[in-house]
């Protein structure tokens, strides 16, 4: 018996919640098949993925065929939710991923077969909905093969296309083990194996036959290896050709990996709350076997913090259900109890075996009229834990109004623990409005967030109008000091800083060109933590990145104490002296070296047809979008430009008409742009606002 770790990817309303029904009923998990119409299906248990039709959270269901035990994993396939998607991708041995025979490939599609190619995932493709009218089967492999990946391997033919009898026939000794020789249908699986197997070619030329029990293995090694994607067709409504993907899934997918006597390492992708508020975490196992009352170590490889907890439960999913056991080992999917501080994207032990470039990006993609969005994922390969994960990051924010006033602390809680299960939902706080804004990727999420905030915790609550997220970048260099005891200094302290530019994406670093054994190590770690948290809000108010800042200048007030008495603290400087002068000083130098705003821009390609290119260029600069690619193919126009983040949306909303509802857009986001001439974007300050010394002054000291 060997596992193995699959998802289900897909665009939205292809089919693959409905898919994920099918294949329980056919191995006999489930005894009938939930619709996602009525809200009746096996992995959406969110009341608003049942009143939606959509996947919000990804859900884990196992079951086994033959001696193949598999951990499937369903996911969103709406935009707005493609960072939980991101999320599974790292813990994935293969996917399924389900186009529909009717839309075809879709822009989200291309996106996550693109990620799915990049990280070199098995990849199986099954074309959904053949027996719906209007399926077209020729026309969907065609652009399968032109938008996606010309490496496919069609396993058969349908019959009675578009019909409720449609069925599919696989090819001549498609799933068995004579030696047929190729046929007619098998000769295109000939051709693009041999593309990547030179043995097999030589085989080919010299007995001008292969048997087909040879292309089957020369199918499975490559599929294993993600060069060729065998494509499978069906209707997760009727069941037709669901037997064959089964027995791809258990032929052609490779299993899990990782020795269960070797060292713990697992990753964390889905954190969750129980019943009394503890905190369940989901975890794959890469190697090793974690037990009851284990005590783990974990934390994020990006910030080099380890935490410790001890394992009080352990449940591993079997035939349709999480069942309570004593240890998950490698290759297996569990939920870990106890572990109090544990964080989703955790690596869980040592991190062995990961491997792969963590650096690449999978953006959100939305068709014509949809809520288009944004996300990103840099995941490990899934040969080992995904390590740091670097997502996009959300461009957009709104702010929660709670519908009773008193409800404020509760809101405050309770989107707390929203965030611990979403890594990429950031909070900020004002204190002096009392007002918690939450960052999105898109306007359906303030529907998830809403929904559960109301099932969840009763809270009911409402939200201001939807913004961009913007950054702040140095323009030039300033330095600033202060020195204990002079000018108008009121703390104990001495510091100096300087702002330097850096490259675009080398976030913030914290230099010293002081003596470190100047003054005790704690006050240098206050300034520090201190100019890392100062700079959330910069000049104008956003986050600045992209800085060097660097301690110029140091020091203190020795430790005072008079006879009998003790420490005096009045005479004897403290963490707070620093943690107090540093905003001063940073935000002086940051004035001085003076910052631009940069707003998120998004890429996109927009394919329509070539007579309404006149129609959309006037549109196209109306919304600030500058072109990169105009080009037109045929008939069709396909248009790669970048246009503000906050123009997306509109965009969306306008392309149906302005193409007869034919235009199809797919944007990701892509980079920061200077924001143009004219009103500079501000964002109201949650601190005490440094760059007003009297009133930071009479906040933070209480005296000016």
């Amino acid at each position: 018996m060997h596992a193995l770790n699959l998802g289900i990817l897909a665009h939205v309303d292809a089919g693959k919640t409905s898919l994920t029904e099918r294949l329980l009923h056919t191995v006999g998990i489930i005894d009938e098949i939930g619709s996602v119409d009525d809200g009746s299906t096996q992995t959406d248990s969110l009341a608003l993925e049942r009143q939606r039709g959509i996947t919000i959270k990804s859900a884990v269901v196992s079951f086994e065929i033959d001696d193949v035990t598999v951990d499937l994993i369903d996911t969103p396939g709406h935009p707005d939710f493609i960072a939980e998607v991101e999320r599974v991708l790292g813990v994935l041995d293969g996917a399924v991923l389900v186009i529909s025979a009717v839309e075809g490939v879709q822009a989200q599609t291309r996106v996550l077969m693109r990620t799915l190619r990049r990280l070199r995932i098995p990849t199986l493709i099954f074309v959904n909905k053949i027996d719906r009218r209007g399926a077209d089967t020729d026309r969907v492999l065609r652009s399968i093969a032109e938008r996606l990946t010309p490496a496919i391997v069609p396993m058969g033919l349908v019959d009675g296309l578009g019909t409720r009898d449609a069925r599919a026939i696989p090819h001549t000794g498609a799933g068995t083990d004579t030696d047929t020789d190729t046929d007619a249908g098998t000769a295109g699986l000939l051709d693009v194996l041999a593309a990547h197997d030179d043995e097999l070619l030589a085989s080919y030329v010299e007995d001008d036959t292969v048997p087909y029990r040879r292309l089957r293995a020369a199918l499975a090694e490559q599929t294993g290896r993600a060069r060729v994607h065998p494509v499978f067709f069906g209707s997760a409504m009727t069941g037709a050709g669901v037997d064959a993907l089964i027995s791809g899934i258990r032929d052609l997918l490779p299993a899990a990996g990782g020795r269960p006597d070797g060292p713990v390492s697992g990753s964390v992708f889905k954190v969750e709350r129980g019943p009394a508020g503890e905190k369940i975490a989901y975890v794959r196992m890469f190697s090793g076997t974690v037990r009851t009352r284990d005590l783990l170590t974990f934390g994020d490889g990006g910030e080099g913090i380890l935490r410790q907890g001890k394992v009080t439960a352990i449940d591993v999913f079997e035939r349709g259900s999480a069942r309570r056991e004593t240890s998950v080992t490698a290759g297996r999917i569990g939920t870990l109890r106890g572990l109090a501080d544990i964080r989703i994207g955790d690596t869980i032990g040592v991190p062995g075996g990961q491997s792969g470039d963590p650096a690449g990006t999978l953006g959100s993609a939305g068709s014509a009229g949809s809520a288009g969005s944004a996300g990103s994922a840099g995941l490990a390969e899934p040969a080992g834990p995904a390590g740091p994960q670097h997502f996009s990051p959300p461009t957009l924010e709104t702010v929660v109004v709670p519908g009773r006033p008193g409800d404020k602390g509760a809101l405050h809680t309770a989107l707390t623990q929203l965030a611990e299960q979403d890594p990429l939902i950031d909070l900020r706080y004002d204190e002096t409005r009392q007002e918690i804004s939450v960052s999105l990727y898109g306007e359906v999420q303030k529907e998830v967030v809403q929904a559960t905030l109301a099932d969840e915790f009763g809270l009911d609550v409402g939200f201001r109008e939807t913004t961009t997220i913007c950054v702040e970048r140095p323009v030039g260099s300033g330095e600033a000091v202060e020195f204990n005891g002079k000018d108008a200094n009121p703390f104990l302290a001495t510091v100096g800083l300087r702002v330097d530019p850096a490259p675009v994406g080398s976030g913030v670093e914290f230099r010293l060109e002081v003596e470190l054994g100047g003054m005790p190590y704690a006050f240098f770690k206050a300034v520090e933590d201190t100019v890392k948290a100062t700079l959330d809000q910069g000049i104008h108010g956003w986050q600045v990145t992209d800085c060097t800042v660097t301690m110029t200048h140091s020091g203190y007030s020795p430790r005072q104490s008079h006879a009998h008495q003790g420490f005096d603290k009045s005479m004897s400087s403290t963490g707070a002296d620093f943690r107090g002068l540093t905003p001063l000083v940073l935000m002086d130098a940051l004035r001085r070296a003076g910052t631009q705003v940069y707003e998120p821009m998004h890429r996109i390609r927009l394919e329509a047809p070539a007579d309404t290119l006149g129609a959309l260029l006037p549109v196209l600069a109306g919304l600030r979008a500058v072109p990169q690619v105009t080009e037109t193919r045929g008939g069709v126009c396909v248009l790669e430009w970048s246009i503000p983040a906050a123009r997306v949306h509109e965009l969306e909303q306008r392309l149906p008409g302005l193409t007869r509802g034919e235009g199809e857009l797919e944007a990701a986001f892509d980079h920061y742009a200077p924001v143009g001439r004219g009103h500079v974007p501000q964002r109201p300050r949650t601190d005490h606002n440094p760059l007003n010394r009297k009133e930071y002054l009479l906040n933070v000291t209480r005296r000016v």
